[in-house]
């Protein structure tokens, strides 16, 4: 039996979208100045206020990354499972006292047979719940376990310092160090359920799965594909994975929403948002009173400034909830509650068992898709 350490590409795309399709988805440079003469002219340098704290140096900075790495190596296990074809290997960490742990889907979603690597023993480990759309799967020891506590990515910006910490090839638990390097909705065509991190650490076979972390230790985001060349790699925000595993809370599965409403730009920008309503269907959207023309302005939590806004508000909305849309029309600002439908693409179970694992169920505000989603 080939064994394989998987990091494939499963960080939920929507699948490849021309710019129509998309509207119908949901919802320190340095430069030099050389010769003397512009030396001359520079201003003397000024003495560093007291009162300003010195810039961090290299080795404060390796005492954070050593510090994180020492506290949350702990909640991060090695993942083995077999699918049909070979043995599968990846990294998950808990996230609650009772075993739960968070890993890739790439690893998680369609194999069997898992144990965990945890504490110098192996545990048997059960799948309770794969969600193809966020990436993600979710699993079980029984076990009491460390947690790693959970962050927030709205505090993130380009530039911020991360840590990983994951399983690479057959080595032990190895940290990397770098830094938010974007936010992504799309990548070599295809666009992402969400809202991707985009990390400048590469990563190797196996670490598909891991905690991205902040210096506080607190999980931001889950590891979920390497880019070209290895080059660096995309994470999925935690948030979204928290929203699914709310949904399993509640209801023992993910429920993705689904409003019925296609998105397009508009002619003109409105209230900031060029996101126009281009058809509503027979849908919760058409019963609660939206209409066509009508510009987006909000989607529950999430503002819309343009169409692409609204595939991070879909991926937020759960079948059953109510949720306030604010629209522009005319000259009127109007707010809808809208009760959200299970998505048609939900109710065909075999369905992901047939996706390519870069694509998504397309679960938006969108119509059901015809051809890509």
């Amino acid at each position: 039996m080939n064994r394989r350490s998987d990091s494939r590409l499963t960080a939920g795309f929507a699948g490849k979208l021309t710019q129509a399709a998309l509207f119908r988805a949901a919802f320190p440079l340095a430069f030099s100045v050389c010769c003397a003469c512009s030396r001359a002219q520079q201003p003397p340098a000024q003495a560093q206020s007291p009162s300003t704290p010195p810039p961090p140096s290299a080795s404060s900075i390796s005492r954070e990354v050593k510090d994180v790495f020492a506290h949350a190596a702990k909640a991060v296990v090695k993942v083995h499972g077999v699918d049909e074809h070979s043995d599968i290997y990846g990294t998950g960490f808990f996230i609650d006292p009772t075993g739960t742990l968070y890993t890739s889907y790439s690893v998680g979603g369609e194999a069997g047979n898992f144990t965990i690597d945890f504490s110098g023993k192996q545990y048997p480990a059960r799948q309770i719940l794969a969600d193809v759309r966020s990436g993600i799967a979710m699993l079980k020891i029984d076990a009491v376990t460390p947690a790693l506590p959970i962050g927030k990515t709205e505090q993130l910006e380009v530039a911020t310092p991360v840590i990983t910490i994951g399983y690479p090839l057959d080595l032990p638990e190895t940290p990397s160090f770098g830094m938010i390097a974007g936010f992504d909705r799309k990548y070599l065509g295809r666009y992402f359920s969400t809202t991707h991190l985009r990390v400048n650490l590469p990563v190797q076979r196996g670490e598909a799965g891991a905690p991205l972390l902040n210096l506080n230790g607190e999980v931001v985001g889950i590891l979920m594909n390497s880019l070209e060349n290895n080059s660096g790699c995309h994470a999925l925000p935690i948030e979204a994975a928290e929203k699914i595993r709310s949904d399993f809370v509640r209801f023992g599965e993910p429920r993705h929403g689904w409003v019925g409403a296609n998105v397009g730009e508009a002619s003109n920008v409105v209230e900031g948002s060029r996101a126009e309503v281009t058809e509503v269907l027979d849908t919760p959207a058409t019963d609660a009173g939206i209409q066509r023309g009508d510009i987006l302005l909000q989607v529950g939590k999430t503002k819309v400034h343009e169409p692409e806004d609204v595939l991070d508000a879909s991926f937020f909305i759960t079948a059953g909830d109510t949720v306030p849309i604010t629209v522009i029309r005319g000259n009127e600002k109007l707010t809808f509650r809208v009760q959200a439908d299970l998505h048609p693409g939900s109710r065909r179970p075999a369905m992901s068992a047939t996706l390519n694992q870069n694509q998504a169920l397309p679960l938006s505000l969108q119509a059901e898709p015809k051809g890509n989603p």
